[in-house]
Formats: C-alpha cells, structure tokens, sequence
C-alpha cells in the first residue's frame, strides 16, 4: 500500500511498522504497532483497523500496558 495507518487502533500509538506486504503489490500491508504489538492486516474490516470503529471493550491506554500485571508466557511446544 501507499502509506502506513497513522494509529494503532488498539492503543492509539502513531509508531506503526511494516511488517510484510502482499506478493501482489498494493493489495494489502500486514502492520504492527510499536507500544502493544498488535498486528494487523490492512484490508481487515474496519472493526479491526479504525481505532474510532475497534471495540471499547478491549482499547487500551498507555497506562492499561504500563500497569500489566504480566505478559502471558509462550506455553511448551507438545511434544
């Protein structure tokens, strides 16, 4: 795609990385925000893009991560 988001629609951070781009260009940006990680698609719906459109109930603040009791850990791989 042309341009990146301007925000995290999680946590409303304006760092947003590139992660990857569709092998046919301009179809779709797969991007990361820089404060909470979440990632996305760019063709996702709005409900998972648009931070007016994400839903309230799992929005973040700076101090919502900053006070994060714990970060899950990665389980072991089955064996």
């Amino acid at each position: 795609m042309n341009h990146l988001p301007v925000e995290c629609p999680r946590c409303a951070f304006e760092e947003i990385s590139l992660l990857a781009a569709s092998p046919v260009p301009g179809v779709w940006d797969v991007v990361q925000c820089g404060r909470c990680f979440y990632t996305w698609r760019t063709i996702e719906p709005a409900r998972r893009t648009r931070r007016d459109a994400y839903p309230d109930s799992f929005k973040l603040t700076a101090e919502d991560i900053e006070n994060a009791i714990e970060v899950p850990a990665v389980p072991p791989l089955l064996k």
